[in-house]
């Protein structure tokens, strides 16, 4: 080959490069948020669809892809049947991405139905971001290539939690009350294994489950606890089922201390008040007073929809998938998937890493307590002058948990 073809030949080559760099670049992505805007979590709905149209918008303005998100909203009424109808209605608009993330059930149901539609529709492909469903088996025993979770699993938390109890001698006999699916269910299994493990002398006095998001009053429930001499609960309750049994709790005069998954939001923090100040914990990936870049985001969303921005596994998604949609230098699902596995990118909490092995995201937990504002601890949680503080951070290999999760990727 002469000099000259053989210099054109790599202008050419590195024109496609070029051009394959920027393929994706002004592209629309369709993302298809499938999770209740009806019924009691109505409102923990509506919060999550704002927090993922507040993202894109903020993404939309720069991102590594150069892609513009579009997020197309299906109600699913929290039901795993009306899932899969939100799922087929979402292939027939031609999305190729879901997020989803109230209710493990439903999250199961999506996961199965994400990899038998794939099966049936090569060239077509879905993949699952769920940034809420914390059922363990969703990345161990049911796990799919096609499904990334961005929020730590039931497991994951209550290995931070129970750490953190270890060591509170106050702490000696122990109620569980959970909703009664997979994740309550999950939450129970792990407290009463994870406290056996790490302090044998704390008794379990009472093991409640629930129907979701059915309870209107929980006053029988809390005569339950009141009467087995609790000092603590632990619950993985949330939005209306969890702001509900605050409120019986504080209505009956229950002085215990609850350790919880979810009591940053869905009205319950304004269930508790003052009155709950020093008695209440939390275990999540982040907290209201991280400050920096996360609470940028908060005070802007705050500003724009007088609400909590309290899920920013949100943003963990939209910038995990632009990320990958960049290195793969496409937005064709089967391309993003590879490139996600394996991803560290850079999210609201630090570095995170989607683990290869069961497309777990790992990244840093921590343990927060319900009081009021003072110098440090200035975020105001649904106007109530109180707020979550921090009380102890686990990093990100302290809380992982391992796998048993068996990949199938495609050939």
């Amino acid at each position: 080959m002469s000099f000259k073809v053989r210099a054109l030949s790599v202008l050419v080559t590195a024109s496609l490069s070029a051009g394959a760099a920027l393929a994706q670049k002004g592209e629309t992505v369709k993302v298809a948020w499938i999770d209740p805007l009806s019924g009691l979590m109505a409102s923990v709905g509506q919060n999550q669809l704002k927090s993922f149209q507040f993202v894109a918008e903020k993404l939309n303005a720069g991102n590594p892809a150069g892609v513009k998100f579009e997020i197309v909203s299906i109600d699913n009424k929290l039901s795993p049947a009306e899932s899969l109808n939100a799922l087929k209605s979402a292939a027939d608009q031609g999305v190729r991405y879901i997020v989803q993330g109230l209710g493990s059930g439903a999250a199961t149901a999506l996961v199965d139905g994400v990899n038998k539609y794939n099966e049936r529709n090569p060239g077509k492909e879905i993949v699952f971001l769920n940034y809420a469903a914390v059922d363990p088996d969703l990345t161990n025993s049911k796990c799919s290539y096609w499904h990334f979770r961005l929020d730590a699993d039931t497991s994951m938390k209550m290995e931070a939690l129970t750490t953190f109890i270890k060591d509170q001698k106050d702490v000696q006999k122990v109620y569980l009350i959970n909703q009664n699916y997979a994740h309550g269910q999950q939450v129970a299994k792990y407290a009463k294994a994870n406290l056996q493990r790490k302090r044998p002398d704390i008794q379990i006095v009472g093991d409640d489950l629930h129907p979701l998001a059915q309870v209107r009053d929980f006053t029988p429930y809390v005569a339950k606890i009141k009467a087995s001499g609790a000092d603590t609960v632990i619950t993985g309750n949330w939005g209306s089922d969890l702001a509900l049994l605050v409120k019986a709790a504080n209505d009956a005069g229950l002085t215990a201390k609850f350790y919880t998954y979810y009591a940053n939001f869905g009205g319950t923090p304004t269930a508790l008040g003052k009155g709950a100040d020093g008695r209440v914990f939390q275990v999540g990936y982040g907290h209201y007073n991280m400050g920096g870049f996360y609470g940028g985001l908060l005070s802007e969303f705050k500003k724009r929809f007088n609400d909590d921005y309290y899920s920013a596994a949100t943003y963990s998604a939209l910038t995990m998938l632009a990320t990958g949609m960049a290195q793969a230098k496409s937005t064709d699902p089967v391309k993003v998937a590879a490139a996600m596995e394996g991803l560290k990118f850079k999210s609201f909490n630090g570095e995170v890493e989607m683990r290869k092995a069961d497309h777990q995201l790992q990244q840093p937990l921590y343990i927060a307590r319900w009081q009021q504002l003072d110098a440090k601890n200035t975020y105001d949680t649904e106007g109530t002058g109180m707020t979550f503080a921090p009380m102890k951070s686990f990093d990100a290999y302290v809380s992982s948990t391992p796998t048993s999760c068996q990949m199938k990727r495609p050939s």
